[in-house]
């Protein structure tokens, strides 16, 4: 679950982390209420969970409280990344000197937290790894001992020369670590980190991304989903027992396994398609799963083929099959349909597949390469 970026700077200013203020508009007018308090210059900001909002318009400079409320209206209601803004974040224009990049992420590889810091902040972070991967510097943390203050420290020096700007970069670093601890986060950053004038270090920025199997057990954090924010597919899937991710292509993915579902979309690449999203049914072999995955899939413009791709085990495959075949009567294709069916209750699946018109493979490489054809 991803949170907006005033709902992570709150998290990270009661940690005891520096963020300067910021309060939230969902009105024009709210916003120039906001500015005039504020006094000067204003940073507008759309709050939607994508990244690429400076280059989509969605974060804009005002000077004074009628510029603030002509760019809250500029914003507000704009798509982003196929999401709609309803709310932005308004905040006082802060002088910069310096900008740098404090994150931690979950490493499955190394099965712990690793602290990232930059001092090329302020831009994806990708874009800094993959052309100047030297300036990135990491460290794989200890979970038993936490981050240890010798260790921030260092990290600190290899961002400011200054010992009371490394000093207090150490010090926000492991106030992020215990964030991460807090809150259940798979992702914790702070970009920009920056400098002013008079010499403190700031966040600026912050992103929060948190381990949905963390939610049940913290209903407080739970309770900050803003579902309006999310793509639609999303939330029906989660709504509908599914695990599903949107992504950028035109071959629709329908799989029993995750294993599965990764191996599928990297065949659909090595056939010279591309996925539109990782859809995982999971092992139940309840038909309406099958419904609302293609209900979630055909909702998609973009798709232009839809791939079935199940192996029988728990779920068998007459149980598919009845999904499939509900689910055309309840909203007919109109993109082609590609079903590869084996495993359990296979014979009956493809039986009453072909009683309904259609054709069903056994074989994985042939069933992608007719989708991607």
């Amino acid at each position: 679950m991803n949170l907006h970026e005033y709902q992570a700077r709150d998290i990270l200013r009661k940690h005891g982390i520096p963020v300067p203020p910021g309060e939230v508009a969902t009105t024009p007018a709210e916003a120039r209420a906001i500015a005039e308090r504020f006094g000067g210059k204003v940073v507008v900001k759309a709050q939607v969970h994508a990244g690429g909002r400076g280059k989509a318009g969605g974060v804009k400079l005002a000077d004074g409280a009628d510029a603030a409320k002509a760019a809250a209206s500029a914003i507000l209601g704009m798509t982003i990344k196929g999401l709609t803004v309803h709310k932005v974040l308004v905040v006082p224009a802060a002088e910069i000197v310096s900008e740098s990049y404090v994150g931690i992420i979950v490493d499955r590889a190394s099965q712990r937290p690793v602290l990232i810091v930059s001092a090329a902040g302020g831009i994806d972070i990708e874009e800094v790894a993959a052309k100047t991967p030297e300036q990135l510097h990491r460290l794989a943390v200890d979970p038993r001992y936490g981050l240890l203050p010798h260790q921030a420290l260092a990290l600190g020096f290899a961002l400011y020369r200054d010992v009371k700007q490394a000093r207090a970069a150490a010090d926000i670093m492991q106030k992020l670590y215990g964030v991460v601890y807090a809150v259940g986060a798979s992702l914790a950053e702070i970009n920009p980190l920056v400098t002013t004038p008079d010499g403190s270090v700031q966040a600026l920025d912050a992103k929060i991304s948190i381990d949905d199997n963390e939610l049940e057990r913290r209903p407080e954090i739970a309770a900050l989903r803003d579902v309006s924010a999310e793509a639609p597919e999303e939330v029906a899937a989660r709504e509908a027992g599914l695990t599903f991710i949107k992504l950028d292509g035109d071959v629709g993915c329908c799989v029993n396994g995750a294993g599965l579902a990764m191996a599928t979309m990297d065949l659909v690449k090595y056939y010279g398609g591309q996925p539109a999203n990782f859809l995982d049914i999971g092992g139940s072999s309840n038909p309406q799963k099958v419904v609302a995955a293609l209900r979630i899939m055909t909702s998609d413009p973009r798709v232009k083929v839809i791939l079935f791709n199940i192996f029988g085990g728990i779920t068998r495959g007459d149980d598919v099959a009845n999904g499939i075949v509900q689910a055309t009567h309840a909203f007919p294709l109109k993109v082609p349909i590609v079903i590869r069916l084996t495993g359990t209750n296979e014979k009956e699946g493809i039986a009453i597949l072909e009683r309904a018109g259609f054709k069903a493979l056994t074989d994985m490489d042939e069933a992608v390469k007719q989708a991607v054809a």
